[in-house]
């Protein structure tokens, strides 16, 4: 068996019986509601049901990253314990936590010259940086090395897809990633952009659909398109959605009534409450591994 520590951050958006089934430990963000300050515990402070209703109703979100203190508290029990750290983190491109890890490092390193602590930046997102993270835990039980699995990390994270589509431009209007133009028009028209996140780890718009139903088919197209060895995708698939599972569960019926040799049904969780502070509800998430080549 490894004896080094397989981590992440709340972001990942697996739920605490995925984490702990798979022995993978997580750091929490933060997010604040109408001002109050709450842990992304995986629902367990607030459940996920009643932090969307909050949002429907006009509360105010934002969020808080973890914060270098935050990291030196987290990773220190570990390596006085004489365990070595592999920490995966949100994508460098939505947050700057990345490099508050790096700077716990460079502390830690310090005190505990020689333990390892490694830092990968994902490039990932929520349910996507899930599956990232439940590959690795795979690899971890094979008994793939610390070294090897950072490596294998890097080599594969970009192979990731994530596609996501939103039916409520509004709290993308509050967080500056559509105008409020266009997400006044967006909202007359129906219209549901379909977005990705990028080969720099950035949530780029890249299609605009009319209607929910037409994203839906849209994003299970990418998949057809995309999906490692085309119809013949064996792997798994997650859908992440906030407070909108109806959608969630129609776009898992399409791929798995295309994708006969899908690894399991397809799974559905929720969009956590440090990233869905940014979606809000209405957002549907789908993450699959694709086949050669890098995201756009």
């Amino acid at each position: 068996m490894t004896n080094y520590v397989l981590s992440c951050c709340s972001t990942a958006d697996l739920t605490k019986e995925h984490f702990e089934k798979r022995d993978i430990s997580y750091a929490c963000f933060h997010y604040y509601l109408d001002g109050v300050e709450y842990t992304d515990d995986l629902g367990q402070s607030m459940p996920i049901d009643k932090f969307y209703e909050s949002m429907a109703n006009g509360a105010e979100t934002k969020t808080s990253q973890i914060n270098i203190d935050e990291f030196v508290e987290y990773f220190t029990p570990f390596l006085k314990a004489g365990r070595d750290v592999i920490h995966v983190s949100l994508s460098s491109g939505l947050s700057g936590v990345y490099n508050s890890a790096v700077q716990a490092r460079e502390i830690l390193m310090e005190e505990f010259p020689e333990r390892k602590l490694i830092i990968v930046d994902s490039l990932c997102a929520a349910s996507g940086y899930g599956l990232l993270m439940d590959a690795l835990a795979d690899k971890r039980d094979e008994g793939m090395d610390i070294e090897s699995l950072a490596s294998w990390a890097e080599e594969n994270k970009l192979r990731l897809a994530h596609w996501f589509f939103s039916s409520d431009l509004t709290f993308f209007v509050k967080g500056g990633r559509v105008s409020r133009v266009a997400g006044f028009v967006g909202t007359i028209l129906r219209i549901c952009p379909l977005m990705h996140v990028s080969s720099e780890g950035k949530l780029v718009p890249r299609e605009k659909h009319r209607a929910k139903k037409n994203a839906i088919k849209a994003a299970f197209g990418k998949m057809a398109e995309l999906a490692m060895d085309g119809k013949d995708y064996s792997g798994k698939c997650y859908i992440s959605h906030s407070a909108c599972e109806e959608d969630a569960v129609a776009l898992a019926r399409l791929i798995e009534e295309y994708f006969p040799k899908l690894d399991g049904k397809v799974e559905i969780k929720n969009i956590g409450t440090a990233i869905g502070s940014h979606t809000g509800p209405g957002t549907v998430a789908l993450f699959f591994w694709q086949s050669a080549g890098e995201r756009l």
